[in-house]
Parts: C-alpha cells; sequence; structure tokens
C-alpha cells in the first residue's frame, strides 16, 4: 500500500475515531444515568463506605460498555461519512481517483475491532464484574443489614414476612420473623437482637444470627393449638435468590458464551433424558390398553363385569392421551439459547452498522454531523425495538433463538445493501 493510501487511511480513521468517542461518551453517559447512578444513589443513602460504592459503578460498567458500543459505532460513522461528504472531501477524493472501497476499507476495519472489543467486554468483563459485584456486595450486607432489611419495615422473602426494628451498625434490633413450619402451621420468632453472618456449610445461604429468642409455633389443623419456646441464641437462614437481585447465581446475560454453551448442551442432555422417558411412559400406557382392551373382549355384553373393564379401558385410553400430549420442555434451555445467540449478534452489529452507515452518511450533503446524528439516534432505537421484540418473540411465542437475535442484524444489513445499491446507481 502506498503512502498516500495508508495516510488517506489514517485520515478517514481518525475522523470515524473521533466521532466514534463522541457517540460512545453519549450513549455511555445515557445507560450510566439509566442504571449506575440510581445504584450508587440507594447504596449511599445507606451509608456505604464511597470506596465501596465506586467499586460498585466499576463492576457494572461491562455491560453499559458493551451495549453502548454498537451504537456508538452507527451513529459515529454516519457523523464522520457525513462530515467528509458535506464537506465535499468525499467528492475530492473520487475526483483524485480514489474509489468508495479505498474509503470504506478503514470504516469496515475500525467497525470489526469495535465489534472484537465490545465481545471481549461482554463475554469476558461483563461475568468477572458480575461475580466481584455480588461478592463485594455480599461483604457490605454482613456489615450493613440496611441494604436489605430497612429500619422499621416489613421484607417479604418467599414464605417468610421480616419485621425489623432499629438497624444500625450491622445490629438488627427487636426483629420478629412470621413464617410456616413444613407441617404447614404459622410460627412466630421475636428475637431482642440479630446479626446477619455467612453461612460456611451452606452454599447460596446467609444467615440471621439470633439472640434473646421467643418462638411460637401454632397447629395447622387445631388453631387453639400452640407450643412456644425460649432460646438464648438460634440461626435463622435465607436463600440468597430471595435476598437481591445483586447476589443471586449469574443469569446466562452474566456469563461467558463459553460456559452458556456448556449449560445449554447439559440441558440439551437433561431434556433427551426426559424425552426418553416420556416415550417409556407412551409405551407402557400403551401397552396397558392392548391389556384393558383384550380383557374387556373377552368378557360378554351381559356379563356384570363388563361395566368395569369398559370403565378401565375408557381410563386406559385417557391415560395414554394424557401421556402423549405431556409437554416436555424447558423454558430456561430456550431463554439460554437466546442469550447465547444475542452475544454474539449485539458485538457483532458494531460491523453491519459501519456497512449500514457508509452509503447513507453519503447522502447527506449539508449539516452532515447534525444530520447524521439524528439519523443514528433513529437507527439506534429501531434496531433496539426490534431486539427487543426478537426477545419477547423468542420468549413468549417460541420463534427460532437465532432468528429472534440476528433478525434486527439482517435487516440492518439489508438496508445498507440496499442503501449501497442506490448509491452505486448515482
Amino acid at each position: 500500500m502506498s503512502r498516500r493510501h495508508v495516510a488517506l487511511s489514517l485520515y478517514i480513521a481518525r475522523e470515524y475515531g473521533l466521532s466514534f468517542l463522541v457517540a460512545f461518551l453519549f450513549f455511555f453517559f445515557i445507560f450510566f444515568v439509566n442504571q449506575l447512578l440510581l445504584l450508587a444513589e440507594d447504596i449511599l443513602s445507606k451509608h456505604v463506605a464511597f470506596t465501596d460504592v465506586v467499586l460498585l459503578v466499576v463492576y457494572s460498567l461491562p455491560a453499559i460498555i458493551a451495549i453502548s458500543f454498537p451504537f456508538a459505532s452507527l451513529v459515529g460513522c454516519l457523523m464522520a461519512i457525513g462530515r467528509l461528504s458535506s464537506d465535499n472531501e468525499i467528492l475530492a477524493l473520487q475526483a483524485s481517483g480514489v474509489s468508495h472501497g479505498r474509503i470504506f476499507a478503514p470504516l469496515l476495519a475500525l467497525g470489526l475491532a469495535f465489534s472484537l472489543f465490545s465481545f471481549m467486554m461482554n463475554d469476558y468483563f461483563l461475568p468477572l464484574g458480575t461475580i466481584n459485584f455480588g461478592q463485594l456486595y455480599m461483604k457490605i450486607l454482613y456489615s450493613n443489614p440496611e441494604l436489605e432489611l430497612e429500619p422499621y419495615s416489613v421484607k417479604r422473602f418467599q414464605d417468610s414476612d421480616l419485621v425489623t426494628g432499629d438497624v444500625h451498625g450491622g445490629r438488627i434490633s427487636d426483629l420478629v420473623i412470621l413464617d410456616s413450619t413444613p407441617d404447614k402451621g404459622s410460627r412466630v420468632i421475636i428475637a431482642k437482637r440479630a446479626t446477619l453472618s455467612e453461612n460456611s456449610r451452606q452454599r447460596g445461604v446467609i444467615s440471621l444470627d439470633l439472640s434473646g429468642v421467643f418462638s411460637q409455633t401454632t397447629d395447622a389443623k387445631n388453631s387453639d393449638e400452640f407450643d412456644y419456646s425460649t432460646a438464648k441464641r438460634m440461626r435463622y437462614n435465607i436463600l440468597l435468590s430471595d435476598i437481591n437481585v445483586s447476589v443471586r447465581a449469574p443469569t446466562a446475560r452474566e456469563m461467558s458464551s463459553v460456559d452458556v454453551y456448556r449449560m445449554i448442551r447439559q440441558k440439551k442432555r437433561d431434556l433427551a433424558k426426559l424425552e426418553r422417558a416420556k416415550l417409556e411412559s407412551v409405551r407402557l400406557a400403551e401397552v396397558d390398553l392392548r391389556e384393558a382392551y383384550r380383557y374387556a373382549s373377552t368378557i360378554p355384553p351381559d356379563d356384570p363385569a363388563s361395566a368395569g373393564a369398559l370403565k378401565a379401558l375408557e381410563s386406559a385410553a385417557s391415560d395414554l392421551a394424557a401421556e402423549r400430549t405431556r409437554p416436555v420442555a424447558d423454558t430456561s434451555l430456550r431463554i439460554d439459547q437466546i442469550e447465547l445467540n444475542r452475544k454474539f449478534s449485539v458485538p457483532f452489529a458494531c460491523l453491519l452498522f459501519v456497512v449500514f452507515a457508509f452509503p447513507v452518511g453519503l447522502l447527506t450533503r449539508r449539516s452532515g454531523r447534525s444530520v447524521g446524528f439524528g439519523v443514528g439516534l433513529f437507527v439506534s432505537i429501531l434496531y433496539w425495538g426490534m431486539l427487543v421484540a426478537g426477545q419477547t418473540l423468542g420468549y413468549r411465542m417460541e420463534y427460532s433463538p437465532a432468528v429472534s437475535m440476528w433478525l434486527p442484524n439482517i435487516v440492518i444489513l439489508a438496508l445498507g445493501l440496499v442503501f449501497s445499491a442506490l448509491r452505486l446507481r448515482r
């Protein structure tokens, strides 16, 4: 490649890079304010150390960066090409013998680089940030239960209601727990003091260490009968999944693509086992139906036992129909498949947006940057709407996960090719 072409590529790449930076900061700020500042404000109001709040925000950044890159790629490319086109630089380059392909090459290279970076951010740093976020949140929670248990309030955890008194300095005063016993009886636990602690024996569980405990249990069958007991100390366990979305197990969206793929394979194997079990159940139901039919056919119609035989035949036929129509599905498998496709489709949109933005940007002859920014915002909203619609169709309408997540990209690519064809005809 000649020095002239290298200089041209660097010039176009620099123009795109500057516009991309402006667009990235715009989208980053929007997502940052929407998702993180509200979280930080809520945590700061609970007297959490400022350094811990900063770390929580840092651990949450990968998700925002990953989703900001595709839209910044689109808007940045439109702004850059719009500026070059409105200033007649594209026309000057063409008059100098520079083809559209030569102008497009550095944009395509940067689009590919942005796609790879967005994928890495989403596939590696997002899971890492989620793990660190959860660990830090738990550490803060043990020292400051007020994050989840506010003073003088009622908190619901599945089958339990916690009524708290004062919450200060890692200690809860005058705690009341309302829950049920295994035999569906009701239980009231009153503790003078309680503290949160990590349960080292049971993973996914945190414990409330109670002191000065009074407990009353009411019989499920006879509400007039009850038992009560007192204890100096008692441990009450709560599942982490009941506490907060911040400390639950990572979902497929917060895992790496390799881990999600392995999880999908395992769920497919489990589903295959269920399908084989269903086939075996259908086979056994067919055997029972044949046996019931043989038995019913050997009994004369006037025999008193014929009524019972016919009833048994009807029951066997009903059981067979129920087994054949019994659904065997795993909704979480479909969700994981959608998220796996999303991990690739959204970062890859950085590249496809460049394919779309280049011919569209060439059409803006006046006010190139502002028009490019406006068109970029409109297309970003359109793409986001298609992405949400695809997820909804995949979740609820059982559309193909691949089609649901890749259709927005296909639409953007098709529009880019159409605008390119229209541009070539000029």
